[in-house]
Order: C-alpha cells, then structure tokens, then sequence
C-alpha cells in the first residue's frame, strides 16, 4: 500500500465526514428508522434489525481478518475491542432462543450489502471505509440508539449488547484514536478519494437495507 505520491488535501476522516455527510442525514431519516426510534414498530423489528446486523458484522470482521493476514497496515484498524459479532450473537440468542440461526432471515438487500463487504478484504483502502461507517457510527449515534431502544421496547441490557463496547472504557479517546490511525494510513490522494467514495455505497447498501426493513414493517403513516 506504501506509496511516495504527495498527498494533498484534507485527513482522511476529515474527508470521509465531509463526503458522507448527506448520505449519513439520509440514513437517519429513512421511515424504518424513525419509526423504530420514535416506538411507533414493535420488537419484532429491533429483532429484523439484529439479523441484518449480524449479517453485515459478521462480513466486516470476516474481511477485516483478511486484510490483517495480507496488509501489515490493517494492524493500526481493525481491533478486536469493536467487534460486535458476538454481542449481535447474544442478542439474538435472547431475542429469538437458541435456535436462532434456524429462525433468522436474512434480505436480499443484507446480502448484497454482505457481499460487497467480503469483497473488500483484499483491498485495506476499501475495507477502512465500511469500517468507518459502522464503528464510528456505533460509537457515536449507536449510543443514543440504544437508549431510545430501551425506552420504547422493554429491553435492558439482554437483546442491546449490540450497543454496549464493554472492551472500551471510555468511546470518546477510542474514537479519537481511531480517526488518528485512518489519518496515518500511508495512502495516496488517489486512494483516499476511493476510501470516500466506497464510504458513500456503504451508506446507499445500508439505506437499502432500512428500506427493505422498513418494507417489511410498516409504521403508522406508512401503513396507510
């Protein structure tokens, strides 16, 4: 990955928060996550919604481990204090039992998400942009999530490990940290302009999946 073009312009999470801001305002105002937010749906859909989740998860941290075993820089972002496989897993084990797996549906919308996902465990300039997308996301909006979640549908900690990074004392240096190790990625401008625009079908992929949830459970002025 190591390149001797100068590199110009912004950091790169700097740039990625810049070119995803519109996207990442159109994720928050999908029907689905409204209505979910505002406890107009039922547990059924948190329950749909982890079953994506654990699907998207368990593509990113299989693709995050490939690129740790083919690219020495993977080492400085991909952490094993934000997987989130295993919390997904516990969820659904208290979500729908432990037969879980048998139970759970996966959307073709999910899947298409999942399979651009495994494709970018070869390129490290690729996999840093989904990873961007959905630790930082999870690190920061995830947590007003998960208090809106234990309002509206009865849950405690059991059914919202999902949102809880127990591996991480505090989220604010881990964020920070974070944003300072993509900024030190040795990438070219070129690269870093591919990072943001992979970055930006990250979030159409993840609107595709709200849309199709969303399809699938209908809030009150949808069902009209």
């Amino acid at each position: 990955m190591h390149d001797t073009t100068t590199i110009t312009g912004p950091a790169l999470s700097a740039a990625l928060r810049a070119g995803t801001r519109a996207e990442h305002a159109a994720a928050k105002e999908t029907p689905f996550v409204e209505h979910l937010l505002n406890g107009r749906l039922d547990l059924a859909a948190y329950t749909d919604l982890a079953v994506q989740q654990h699907a998207i998860y368990t593509a990113l941290e299989s693709a995050g481990d490939h690129a740790l075993q083919h690219d020495p820089d993977a080492a400085g972002v991909v952490l094993d204090e934000l997987r989130r496989v295993p919390s997904i897993e516990a969820d659904l084990h208290h979500l729908l039992g432990p037969q879980w797996r048998s139970r759970a549906r996966v959307l073709d919308a999910t899947r298409a998400y999942a399979d651009r996902l495994l494709q970018t465990g070869s390129r490290l300039t690729l996999w840093v942009a989904h990873a961007y997308t959905r630790y930082l996301g999870d690190l920061s909006g995830g947590q007003a999530i998960h208090r809106a979640l234990q309002r509206h549908y009865g849950l405690a900690d059991d059914g919202l490990s999902f949102y809880r990074f127990t591996a991480v004392p505090r989220l604010k240096p881990l964020k920070d940290l974070y944003r300072e190790r993509l900024d030190a990625l040795p990438l070219t401008t070129s690269q870093r302009r591919d990072v943001v625009a992979e970055a930006q079908a990250a979030f159409r992929h993840n609107r595709a999946v709200l849309a199709a949830l969303g399809a699938r459970h209908p809030g009150p002025a949808d069902a009209r």
